[in-house]
């Protein structure tokens, strides 16, 4: 019987890589207490729901046979996509779309592409970080060379997306080669410990900040929001999908859309620990949010919204408001508003945290360039922070 993994002995640590959860180690989980994406269930919920240009494996790292780290990999095929997005249509759009059409269409990243953070990795406390990232390596060649025995050419690695104090890791010979980037940043919106309501927050904005909460309000109040459950989610499922498509296709820059059943599929798995909002005006469905229960941590997922309500009902600032004042009322410590929307998000109070990566190009005269060439790869924002509070 043909074995579905693959096992390489390193220097230090071997990896065995899987391309089912069923194929997991027992323990996984005892690993994947930094972050719930690295976790079982979620992993099932990529291996079920991918988007359709996305192939995920997953990175078990052995020291003997002990289980002291995991990993996430993710395959992106650029050419089955439509459109990078729609918004913008300026030359250096252009220029980029043809990047990565030409050179860089088959993307393998270390860590997960749909979210912002490091999801990348997790590992023990015992382990040599160091050699562990070598480790990593290792398997993200091996992982080429399966793409490659099926007609796939790897063009871009990367590795992202990492703290500061993650970088040194990464300061070994085999990634000196490997240009390091930072992109937009991680928007962290911190919870005041002294704040047990969302009138706290309320009272710690400054009287610019309270008026634009206050005027939001009061442009929201036909809007009818609704927690949904798997049915609702279920019976309403094409009106979802047509109001993230159209926020998705709007952004400057996507390499991936998620499936129609995306939203059902991870209610069914991570059940309570996935929120789904609706927002409606007489019953129709003019907009959704969703959030991750990660810990102490809420992360912010996918959204959708009529474009036209909105603008009209600022809907996407109440939609914030509304995260910020549920985070509070159930005792976490931060929000991950994550990246695009950096100044709106900047306004209700959460501050940029810079995160890094690591790009590779598997042409090395390409590679040489790399610092000129993504510049065009990430969608340039001009931006101006805020500071909402007294």
């Amino acid at each position: 019987m043909k074995k579905n993994f693959s096992s390489i002995l390193t220097t230090h640590y071997s990896f065995r890589i899987y391309n089912a959860t069923a194929q997991l180690p027992s323990n996984w989980d005892d690993l994947a207490v930094s972050t719930v994406f690295l976790s079982k269930k979620y992993l099932e919920i990529l291996e079920k729901s991918p988007p359709e240009n996305m192939v995920c494996h997953f990175i078990g790292l052995f020291e003997n046979e002990t289980l002291v780290g995991i990993a996430l990999s993710q395959f992106l095929d650029l050419n089955l996509l439509k459109s990078f997005g729609d918004r913008d249509k300026c030359i250096k759009t252009i220029v980029r779309n043809l990047v990565f059409r030409n050179f860089g269409s088959h993307v393998l990243v270390i860590g997960n592409n749909m979210l912002t953070g490091q999801n990348s990795f997790a590992f023990s406390e015992s382990i040599d970080k160091k050699k562990a990232i070598l480790a990593l390596r290792s398997a993200a060649s091996a992982l080429e060379k399966i793409f490659q025995s099926k007609g796939k050419k790897i063009h871009i690695t990367t590795y992202k997306d990492f703290h500061k104090e993650d970088i040194a890791n990464f300061d070994i010979p085999e990634f000196k080669n490997d240009y390091q980037f930072s992109t937009q940043p991680n928007m962290v919106f911190k919870i005041d410990k002294n704040w047990k309501s969302e009138q706290d927050y309320i009272d710690s904005l400054s009287k610019k900040y309270r008026d634009q909460y206050k005027r939001a309000r009061k442009k929201a109040t036909v809007i009818e929001k609704k927690k949904m459950h798997l049915e609702d989610i279920i019976a309403l499922e094409d009106t979802i999908y047509d109001l993230y498509l159209h926020v998705a296709q709007n952004a400057p820059f996507n390499t991936f859309f998620l499936p129609k059943n995306h939203f059902r599929v991870f209610k069914e798995i991570f059940k309570d620990k996935f929120l789904f909002y609706g927002y409606f005006i007489d019953e129709k469905l003019i907009g959704f949010n969703t959030l991750i229960k990660n810990g102490l941590v809420m992360d912010t997922y996918f959204l959708g919204y009529d474009e036209s309500i909105q603008r009209e009902k600022m809907l996407y600032l109440n939609m914030l408001y509304d995260m910020i004042a549920y985070s509070i009322n159930k005792g976490f410590k931060e929000i991950i508003f994550a990246r695009t929307a950096l100044e709106i998000k900047s306004s209700v109070g959460a501050k940029p945290v810079k995160m890094y990566g690591f790009i590779a190009h598997s042409n090395q005269i390409v590679n040489l360039y790399m610092s000129k060439i993504f510049r065009y790869l990430e969608p340039e924002t001009n931006w101006q922070e805020r500071n909402p509070f007294k």
